[in-house]
């Protein structure tokens, strides 16, 4: 099937397949991309042949996000459970997935990447969640980061809107590896040559599927709550509005802290 945002590749004698961002150089996660990965996924997840779904872009960057201009409140509504439901889908995906990143990985990136099983990255990788600096706050993040690595740094991911080094993700345990730029297909070729190759295809999703039970029942049990509280309450205030339209409008926001 032709995609206007992605691409969809399979490899390894169609044993791996790829999904791979395809609108440099940001590769921003428009309502329209967002749902053609949905799309995608959904069709790969069917083969019983595939053994990994890898997750990567197209030139230097991993994603910048979701798209600003819906973040609007016009716009945010339509937008924000088409993200949720995207990443539900990636969590609660029987076939093991690996985000393979470079260059900047943010916002909705971030939280792409974070929701698939491995995370394969470069030393040119930033890692960030900088919705604070725009307002608004990240409900993926806020969802599954303090199980993973804790209340305290997951605080300091979601609060700061800090900028992390490919360094410092492994340093969390959120990266599995971390190479230099022109190693980091080779690594992830090897990766899956020496670690997904020789295993069961039936047996990787039934682990997959065990594995993944109780971060299912965690995302699941908060990403409502968070949505509500986004849109429901969060975008009523005026911040909320104006770090986005000042974002947009490429100005400092004025915030009047209401």
């Amino acid at each position: 099937m032709a995609y206007e945002n992605i691409k969809v590749e399979k490899k390894f004698d169609g044993q791996i397949s790829e999904i791979s961002l395809n609108t440099p150089p940001a590769n921003i996660l428009t309502s329209k991309m967002l749902r053609e990965i949905s799309e995608a996924l959904a069709q790969e997840e069917k083969d019983q042949k595939i053994k990994l779904i890898i997750f990567s872009a197209q030139e230097k960057n991993f994603s910048y996000g979701a798209s600003v201009e819906e973040h609007l409140p016009a716009k945010v509504s339509e937008m924000l459970p088409v993200f949720h439901k995207l990443i539900g889908q990636v969590i609660k995906c029987p076939t093991p997935t690996l985000a393979q990143v470079r260059g900047l990985c943010l916002g909705g990136g971030f939280e792409l990447a974070l929701a698939c099983n491995f995370i394969f990255t470069d030393t040119t990788a930033k890692f960030s969640v900088p919705e604070i600096t725009l307002g608004v706050f990240p409900p993926v993040a806020c969802a599954l980061l303090p199980s993973c690595i804790g209340q305290a740094f997951a605080s300091q991911f979601v609060l700061t809107g800090d900028k992390l080094t490919a360094k410092d993700l492994l340093d969390f345990k959120l990266a599995h590896t971390v190479v230099e730029p022109n190693l980091l297909e080779l690594t992830t070729h090897a990766f899956i040559k020496q670690q997904i190759l020789p295993k069961s295809a039936s047996s990787l999703r039934m682990a997959n599927r065990a594995l993944r039970s109780s971060i299912i029942d965690q995302y699941d049990k908060y990403i409502v709550k968070l949505e509500k509280l986004y849109l429901e309450e969060l975008m009523k205030t005026e911040d909320a509005k104006e770090g986005v339209k000042a974002f947009i409008e490429k100005r400092p926001p004025n915030w009047k802290n209401a």
